[in-house]
Formats: structure tokens, sequence, C-alpha cells
């Protein structure tokens, strides 16, 4: 399945959910959208008991009650904010998200018939539908106000359908909106429309096209590797790349090289500049002995300043947020997953509460244009004007779309500039705070003037060697005025030293240091991110949960924020790129995406573009099916580990949380545990990785506690100390990579790139209060079946 149809599909081993039942009601109309995946008492009629007879006053006449308008949104969040935006002739409720849709335990397309879907209500929605429909049936009108995309559109949609199927005399009408504001929301009532039956079939054709892949290719995995696994169009075409990225990162060899630095002393103070030219040409620092020989060469030599350039530059602004470069730079300054900014972003569009208001502080999340609607220019250039007059510009700054935008929605801004960061401080979290900032930060600077900077080179002769110093400064602040937590250190400026051609300079001291080439970076959510918006895959909705699935799914884990593909994940690509190339691919997978531009757009039939792609799918999945050799128990690996309680031995088996002990005497017994990564330092238990249950957070700590409170956050790896005999475990910093560290904090002893170190090595003070309580939250929880 993929990201787009990212619910959990039931393998044959998977257990049912039983259905749900639901709490005392008021009476409500019944509805009957389908005779399946419904709740069990959806047909139930509530019975009203009095308790005293109804008193009846004959004097005053029942008065009518006047008939409200219903607006429909989709969270209960943004119900709220609209509600007080339109006052008490409206009743603003929500859907909750898709309430019919396609069944979750099969296939539910007629592929014979133009690959018509069959749509069902959702488990456990049946009682928020028969309330909408409820009111719909006492309103006066009904406003659909789902969100303005292909998903939004299709929820409008089959709201529609079930509302005319029980309610045929009130008026049903669509509207739309990109910010929660109240002129927007007030504009929007004013002017509603009809439903875009186009943007619905868009939809549809993605729909079915994922379901299609997802609920072929799923049960081939089930068969031939193990149950519970899932495929999909975007999802495995994600999981390709990462994929691949690791094969190069693995055939990758580095190289040694060397670089030369020099501090010299200008005016009682230290500058440090590189050595840049040696004899005239670039450097060439293969192995320690060039280094040397240079060294020998310089030594001695007066130094003097050679030359001084300065070269101005102008630096314009970058455009308001997309989607895809929100999570970019979320992910890189905050450090936030796209998921992690994506749900943020949806609570600071729904609406926040400032004081005794609720306010949509952003307008909509998921778009992937950089169109600034014309109120928010005049806006935004008012509040420059009063603020930083001399900073804005004479006419207002426009940015040009890309080529493959559907500029459906404007760019991401906040919705009111005069609400700063420092103005909603008071009533943001942290995390809202900082993702708000950058928002408010990047749409004010990009209608403002363009900055310059000044970048000053110096050369300084050493014999035949010219070591530089480079350093920049702001002359002119332009936009970089409002910027503060997206200022990156070049853009608050770095200083240079004040020197002259012909001055005279001291070498204090020479570094020369070792370095070795590094191959290709591993994904991190934000390249995963840009490089699926470079390559056409998916659109702006579905970049978190493309990456959300394939870590639920145990195909990719993180490791200091960088994907990396587990044996499970690298199984399952091999196999989908060996048989079905063709749709584990990228060039498909955007053309799909295309095509399903020209569906929305009218241009193609979407059961003629399903028809094309499905038929020559189908044969080649049943083709692979009877041919593909069985992969099922290829990951299992026998261990001496014995069952405590049947004393059978156990085996290392791979489950939905990584791997794990199992006994080889299922299913009479049931019996596992965590796989056991080293022995504890303190008592001599078994060190194994668990998970916080509020954060999610991976850290490795001892089976004895409470009794042994021993936790370590990195992860341990199949190797002891040579020193101390204790384990050791694997740490990252950006200079040296990942390497080797002792886990014992009074031992010495430390491998980086087979060069020892002086770096902290310690696990944490085992009494910090946030370590006692992970270790209190993940007691039991371990990484099991």
């Amino acid at each position: 399945m993929t990201a787009e149809n990212s619910e959990p599909m039931h393998s044959p081993g998977e257990k049912r959910r039983g259905k749900q039942a639901l709490g005392a009601k008021r009476p409500i109309a019944d509805t009957s959208v389908s005779d399946t995946d419904t709740d069990t008492d959806t047909d139930k009629k509530d019975t009203i008991v009095y308790d005293e007879p109804v008193k009846k006053h004959p004097k005053k006449k029942a008065q009518k009650e006047k008939k409200k308008i219903l607006v429909i949104v989709e969270s209960p969040a943004k119900a709220k904010t609209i509600e007080k935006y339109l006052g008490a002739s409206y009743t603003v409720k929500a859907s909750m998200g898709h309430l019919i849709d396609l069944p979750k335990s099969r296939l539910a397309i007629d592929v014979a018939h133009n690959f018509e879907p069959e749509y069902i209500t959702v488990r456990g929605r049946a009682k928020i539908l028969k309330e909408l429909q409820g009111d719909a049936k006492k309103a006066d009108t009904v406003l659909l106000a789902s969100d303005n995309d292909r998903e939004g559109e299709a929820i409008a949609w089959h709201l529609h359908n079930a509302f005319t199927a029980k309610v045929d005399t009130v008026p049903i009408r669509r509207i739309a909106f990109n910010e929660i504001t109240p002129v927007a929301i007030k504009d929007a009532v004013a002017h509603p429309g009809s439903i875009d039956e186009a943007k619905v079939n868009a939809q549809k054709a993605r729909r079915v096209l994922d379901r299609l892949v997802g609920y072929n290719l799923s049960p081939l995995l089930w068969k031939k590797v193990k149950n519970g696994l899932s495929a999909g169009r975007v999802q495995s075409v994600a999981l390709r790349l990462i994929c691949e990225r690791e094969k190069e990162i693995e055939a990758f060899i580095p190289e040694e090289y060397w670089t030369l630095e020099a501090d010299f002393m200008v005016e009682k103070l230290l500058c440090t500049a590189q050595l840049a030219l040696w004899q005239g040409n670039k450097p060439e620092l293969k192995n320690e002995a060039a280094v040397k020989a240079i060294l020998d060469q310089i030594a001695g030599k007066e130094c003097v300043v050679a030359a001084i350039r300065e070269t101005d530059k102008t630096v314009k602004p970058k455009p308001p947020f997309t989607t895809s470069q929100l999570q970019q730079t979320a992910a890189n300054r905050l450090g936030f997953t796209s998921k992690k900014t994506m749900q943020v972003a949806q609570h600071l569009y729904e609406g926040v509460n400032i004081g005794v208001s609720r306010v949509g502080l952003i307008t909509y999340m998921r778009t992937d244009s950089v169109r600034i609607s014309q109120v928010a220019l005049e806006e935004v250039r008012s509040w420059i004007q009063e603020q930083y007059p001399a900073e804005l510009p004479a006419e207002a700054v426009e940015y040009t779309l890309g080529k493959k935008a559907q500029d459906a929605h404007e760019a991401i801004r906040p919705t009111y500039v005069r609400y700063t960061p420092d103005a909603v401080r008071e009533y943001l979290s942290r995390d809202q705070l900082r993702l708000y900032t950058i928002i408010w930060e990047r749409f004010v600077s990009s209608q403002m003037k363009a900055a310059k900077t000044r970048t000053v080179s110096t050369d300084i002769q050493a014999g035949m060697g010219i070591f530089r110093i480079a350093g920049t400064k702001i002359i002119e602040k332009g936009f970089y005025t409002v910027l503060k937590l997206l200022a990156s250190k070049e853009e608050r400026g770095l200083g240079y030293p004040s020197l002259t051609v012909g001055d005279r300079v001291l070498i204090d001291a020479f570094y020369p240091e070792q370095h070795f080439t590094q191959g290709p970076a591993r994904y991190t959510d934000a390249s995963m991110v840009k490089t699926l918006e470079e390559k056409g895959i998916g659109r702006p909705s579905t970049y978190a949960p493309t990456i959300s699935v394939l870590l639920d799914r145990y195909y990719v884990t993180r490791s200091n924020k960088q994907l990396v593909p587990t044996v499970l994940g690298r199984l399952i690509c091999d196999m989908l790129v060996e048989y079905f190339p063709g749709v584990v691919n990228t060039d498909f997978t955007a053309a799909m995406e295309n095509k399903l531009d020209a569906v929305e757009e009218q241009q193609l039939r979407w059961p003629d573009m399903i028809r094309e792609f499905y038929d020559p799918f189908k044969d080649q999945v049943e083709e692979v099916g009877k041919t593909l050799e069985s992969f099922k128990g290829i990951l299992d690996e026998a261990t001496d580990e014995v069952c405590a309680v049947c004393g059978r031995p156990m085996v290392k088996k791979l489950g939905r949380f990584g791997f794990f002990l199992a006994c080889t005497g299922f299913p009479e017994c049931r019996h596992t545990k965590s796989v056991p990564l080293g022995k504890c330092p303190r008592c001599g238990g078994a060190i194994v990785a668990r998970r916080t249950k509020k954060r999610g957070k991976e850290f490795y700590g001892c089976t004895n506690y409470p009794e042994c409170d021993f936790i370590s956050h990195f992860k341990p790896i199949n190797q002891n100390c040579p020193k101390c005999g204790q384990f050791m475990v694997e740490k990252y910093d950006k200079k040296n990579g990942f390497h080797k560290a002792c886990i014992n904090p009074t031992c010495d002893y430390l491998h980086s790139n087979d060069d020892p170190a002086n770096e902290d090595h310690s696990t944490g003070d085992p009494s910090d209060e946030l370590v006692r309580e992970d270790a209190a939250e993940a007691d039991g929880a371990a990484h099991v079946e």
C-alpha cells in the first residue's frame, strides 16, 4: 500500500478487530449507506423514557425553532474557530475526515466494470454520519467546507451523496477557503459553489490505482516473505531510493587527503587561514609526507599580505514556503520530522486560542505554490511600511511558479502579519512557536528589499604558499532585518581582519589535519522530501505519510536523523525491483502523477488510465506468484538462548518493531523476549533495546530494571572494549561520523576512524529524571511481537 492509502491491510494471520459498540445516544435518523463494515447497532432504535408526564402550556404557542445553516468541516478545532466567525445563524460540525471510503479488508474495486470502487461507511464512523444526517435534515442549507484539495473534495462528494439519500429537500452547496480568517470564511459562505467532479475523479483514480497496486503486491509479499508486509506505488519507489543510496555508500572507497591551516598573529589577534595555493596551483595533499614537505619549506619564511579582494553580492529574499520547503527547513533548522511538521502546522491552521478568541494562524499547509493573495500582499507591505520603511521595495515582489505546480492554494503564510512571533509567544507551545516563527519570518522577508553583502578575501604569502582568509559582512540588511530563527551564520555575517597589502604577519602555529573523502550521504527527512518533489513522486500531502509508512513497516529506521534501510527493507526492495522494475520506478510514478493531473484537468478519463496500467500489471503479478521461490523464514537465525518457560531453544525472528527472540515451540509456547545486545556493566544483566511510550524514542536499558537503572542512549555493538572488556557502543558526530566508544565512563578507550580522540563518551547520569521516566515508561515494552 502506498502512503496515500496507508491504512493497515489485514494479513491472513491477523485478527480482525471487533466491531465497536456505540454508547447511549439521542434519537437520530437511521442510515444505510452500506450494509457492511458498519457498527453493529446502527439499525437499533433508542427508546426515550420520561419519568414524568410532559406538561402542556395551552396559553403559550410553541415557537418554531429557526433553522440554521449547517457548515461541515473536517476537524473539531477548525469547527470551533469558524463557528465564532460566522455567528449564531450557523452551526459548524466536524466530519473527522473521511466517513465513507473503501473497506480495508478487501480489494473492493470492480475491475470488470470500469474499476468502480465500492464505498462503505468507515468502521466506527456510522454514528458521526447519522448525527450529521440528522443535523442536515434540520438545517436551512448545508455548506460542505472540507479542505480545498482532492481529498477534501472527495469528502464533500461522499457527504453530499449520503445526505441526498436521506434528505432531498435541503440545499447542499460546496464552499472552499485557503485560510481561516473572518474575511475568507465569510467570503466563501457568500459565494457557495458546487462540487468539482473532475477533482473528485482525480482522487478516485489515485485511490483506485494505489489500491490495485497495494492489494496485489502485498498478498504476494505475505505469501513469499512474511505476513503483515506491504508494497505500494509511492512507498516502494521511496524505499528503492533509500536502498540504492545505501548501496552507493557501501561501495564507496574513501581516499585520504590532508588540509593545512595556520594561525597568523594580526595586531595581537589570531586569525586562521587555510593553504589555498602552493607554487601557484591548488595543493594536492594526499598524505602526511606531502604536508611535512611543505611545512619544511615554509618554516621560518617571512609572511606578508599579498592581495586583498572585495566582492559585493546582492542576496534576494526567498519566496514563502511550499509544503516541501517547509518540511525541509523544519527538518534542517528545527530537527522536526516531516510528520511532526505537518502535525504542528495542522494545529496552527485549525486555530489556537489567542486570549479570548480562537485564531487560525497560518493558511493551508499543503501547497506547491508560492503565490500570495492580493489582500495578503497589501497587509504585509503595510506592516513593513510601519515597522521597517527603509526595507520596503517600491513594488510587491512576485515569485514564479514551478512548472509542476498545481497552484491549487497560495503559499503557506501567516493569516495575520500583525500576529508576530513575539505577540503570540505566550499562547503557543515551544514547537508551535518555532514553526510559526519560521513561517512568519519567511513570508515577511519575502516582501522586503534584497540584502547586500561584502566578502573580503585576503591572501597571505608564506614562501611559495598562499594562505587565504575569507570573511563576509552585511552592508545593507534588507530582508535580513526580520530574520532571527531562520538566519544562518553566513546571513548573520562573518568578520574578517583589517589588513592592507604589504602588511607583515607572524605565523603562530600550523594545524595539519587528516581527512577522508566521504561518500553520498544517507537520506534525511529533508533530503527525501526534496528528492520526491524533484522527481515528481507524490504530491505535497503525501511526502510525510510516505516516510512514516516506511518506518512503520520497519523497512527503514532512523539513525541520527538519517533514513537507514533494514535487512527486511532491502530484501523487499530487491524483490520488487527484480520482478516489477516497471512499477517500482521513479519515471513510472512521476508519469502516473502527471496522468492524475490530466484527469483533474479533464484531459483524460480515469478508467482508461487505470485499464492501460492494470491488465499487464495483473498478468505480471500472477506470473511472479507462480515462479518466485519462497523467502519465508530466511531472516530467522538460530541462537544459544533457551526459553525460560519450556526449555526449548529460541530463534531470532523479525517482527514489526525489529528483531526479537521467540520460542521454537510456538504456538504451544508463546514466550518471547528482546534480543540481548550486551552485558550490563553494573549488574551483569542483559542490555536490550527499549522504546519510551510517550516519545517513541529508542534507548538501551538493563532487563533487571527497576533493580538496575543502567541506561544508554547509544546502540551497543557486537564488540567488547579491548581495554576494560565492557561492550562498545556506536556513536555519531559531524566531525567523525559513525565511530565506536567504550560504554564504561571510567575507561579512556575510544575508537574513531582508527584514530584515538579525546571525546566525552559517557552515557549520561542514570539518576537523571528524564532517564528514569523513560525507563519506567518502557518497562515491559520490549521489542517483541
